[in-house]
């Protein structure tokens, strides 16, 4: 089962998570909410839409902008809604 894994903590788990563009999508469910703060940060993909991302935090140690989202991804994308990625050093064990 693909895990989400941050300063030595599982943060999301699950084995539904869907792969676009070598990412790990997972299901916004599956990830553990207690270490998920929203973050103001937003980007913009051609053919996704405007990502929204959260900040990562584990054991008072702060990741910003770790993970981002599509709350209302292009109709291309639309496989993704609802589901989280990461990055800045979040490992993903598939």
């Amino acid at each position: 089962m693909p895990k989400a894994i941050w300063n030595g903590t599982v943060i999301a788990d699950s084995d539904a998570t869907v792969i676009v563009e070598n990412n790990h999508y997972f299901p916004a469910d599956s990830l553990v909410k207690e270490y998920f703060q929203d973050c103001e940060t937003t980007s913009v993909c051609g053919w996704k839409g405007t990502a929204s991302y959260y900040d990562v935090v584990v054991d008072g140690q702060v990741n910003s902008g770790a993970a981002w989202y599509y709350a209302d991804p292009k109709p291309e994308a639309a496989n993704i809604r609802e589901h989280v990625a990461f990055w800045k050093g979040v490992e993903v064990q598939a």
